[in-house]
């Protein structure tokens, strides 16, 4: 199967397919949209160059319509980060060889910074809430299905990752990937056509991209998008849609608990929230509170290794590998695999150094398609036959797997992998800089916090506002770059080469012999940690079963 076969099942559905605010729309009146899109595609289509159409929007039905014209006209979409700034954001459309550029009067001023209005080469923009769209796209109305020339083993999507260099890597989703995962999914959950599923994880993501597009093509249920994630219309939303399955990655479920409980949170039509990287005990309360079935399982954009959580996995697990997937945990520097973990009676690993190793799949890439244009990092997922998936991990003697942390310098924030070497290289930026090293601490809720340790100019003091405002002024400077932690020091623990300890400074963390100051909400604004900060902050580990992650 391909998604153009999805899309095609659909061409005829009366039901109701898509909603977005206040508008709805058939499914066949989602396929006329998708229609329309590939005969414009199709006719501006490069002649020497790849077919790929960038796509940087919020979650509108644009970028369904583009995902799914897309698919019939047989070009690849490449899903552009929003959060991605400056540089680093021109790097991403290049890289990827976009023709054309889907964006909106919101991303048009970070399109245009990165790329410059008019620039010699760069990818022609057309902004889809703009009158001009509609005048394009005008000559093409009425425009049948095209003649099927889309092959299973045609890329459907580029899907960007970020890598342990800091340079994300575009990752190939294929139409027959993407489409067996949908058609799984939809029989996994029993979706049907009368299921309404809530699509509030960015599109460009390979979590939304499975569990809040192929899915829903697959089952013909219908479509609720926002444009935005909020926690606090999550619950009227369920009600105002009926909605009954909702897809999620990171820290969604952490924000929706964190608003106000009432005794009637049950009463709604939720029956699935599907996802990955939940807290365990998010995962428990979440269930609880809203009524519903929580499904929480581990894997990546490029799909080398699933995991899923069985009936009788552990406290705190990742659970097994789906079948036939195998998995191992090898010492990356000796190919060996590592001793099982070994817990005292609290449950904290007491051999780490032997039992963390990589986690592995011994038979090969599985389902991994390789990077675009990127035979580097290709040879480095698959070495001596095997997929390593760059993340840490350990096993209990029943075999189950364990979340360790991540190879190289990484950091995961908001369910999204961060490189810590492009927030030092804007950080060094500031005039009272000397150096700055940026590093993961534990949430405590689930994933990594920023944190990053300031060797100040001698005579320099850390001033908040000022380094609130240096944040603000930076363009290409990402906001989930943003510290929560900011460490001031005048001197990092280092090697002999002049290699910051990064091990050192984690294991610190905010309990350190320096001044340290931080963000207690999501504002930039920081403010001086004192001890009651720090109880506080203990707390909410030991509240969450999370204090061996920060120890002592």
């Amino acid at each position: 199967m391909t998604i153009a076969d999805l899309v095609r099942g659909r061409a005829h559905d009366p039901r109701l397919g898509m909603r977005f605010e206040d508008d709805a729309w058939k499914w066949a009146e989602v396929v006329e949209q998708a229609a329309q899109r590939a005969a414009f595609f199709r006719a501006n289509a490069p002649v020497d160059a790849p077919f790929h159409v960038g796509v940087l929007l919020d979650n509108v039905p644009e970028f369904w319509f583009a995902l799914c014209g897309a698919a019939l006209a047989g070009a690849t979409v490449v899903g552009i980060n929003p959060t991605r700034r400056g540089a680093d954001l021109a790097r991403d459309i290049a890289h990827t060889d976009c023709t054309f550029v889907l964006t909106e009067t919101a991303h048009l001023d970070l399109f245009e910074s990165a790329i410059g209005s008019g620039a010699e080469g760069a990818p022609t923009v057309h902004v889809v809430d703009d009158p001009a769209w509609q005048d394009a796209l005008a000559p093409f109305s009425g425009a049948g299905l095209p003649e099927n020339t889309v092959s299973p083993s045609d890329t459907f999507m580029l899907i960007f990752t970020s890598g342990t260099t800091g340079a994300p890597k575009a990752v190939r989703m294929g139409h027959a990937r993407l489409s067996a995962y949908g058609a799984k999914l939809a029989e996994m959950f029993a979706l049907k056509p009368d299921d309404v599923c809530y699509s509030v994880m960015p599109l460009f993501h390979s979590n939304a991209a499975v569990a809040g597009f192929a899915n829903v093509l697959a089952s013909g249920a219908s479509v609720v998008l926002r444009r935005r994630f909020s926690a606090t219309n999550f619950l009227p939303d369920l009600r105002r849609y009926g909605v009954t399955f909702f897809n999620y990655v990171g820290k969604p479920l952490s924000y929706i608990l964190a608003t106000p409980e009432h005794p009637n949170d049950a009463d709604n039509p939720l029956r699935v929230a599907f996802g990955n990287e939940a807290a365990p005990l998010d995962i428990e309360r979440f269930a609880s509170r809203f009524g519903c079935i929580v499904a929480d399982g581990y894997g990546s954009t490029e799909g080398g290794l699933n995991m899923g959580r069985t009936p009788d996995t552990p406290k705190g697990s990742l659970g097994l590998p789906v079948a036939p997937i195998r998995a191992l945990i090898l010492d990356p520097d000796t190919g060996k695999e590592c001793e099982p973990g070994v817990f005292d009676e609290t449950g904290r690993l007491v051999n780490a150094a032997s039992a963390i190793g990589e986690i592995v799949n011994p038979d090969g890439g599985g389902g991994f398609e390789g990077y675009y244009n990127n035979p580097e990092a290709d040879a480095e997922r698959l070495r001596d036959g095997m997929y390593w998936t760059g993340d840490l991990g350990y096993r209990d003697e029943a075999g189950f797997f364990y979340f360790a942390g991540r190879t190289g310098d990484w950091l995961r924030v908001d369910g999204e992998n961060l490189a810590a070497a492009p927030v030092e290289l804007v950080l060094a930026r500031h005039p009272d800089v000397v150096l700055a090293a940026v590093y993961a601490v534990p949430s405590p809720e689930v994933g990594d916090e920023v944190m990053v340790a300031l060797h100040l100019r001698p005579g320099r003091g850390f001033d908040p506002d000022d380094f609130a405002a240096f944040l603000d002024a930076q363009a290409d400077f990402s906001p989930k770059w943003t510290p929560r932690f900011v460490r001031v020091t005048d001197g990092l623990p280092s090697t002999a080469t002049q290699k910051v300890l990064k091990r050192v400074l984690r294991h610190e963390h905010w309990e350190c012999e320096d001044a340290v100051w931080w963000r207690a909400g999501r504002a930039t604004e920081f403010r001086r940690l004192d001890q009651d900060d720090v109880a506080g902050l203990r707390a909410r580990f030991v509240a969450r079963e999370r204090e061996h992650l920060i120890g002592r």
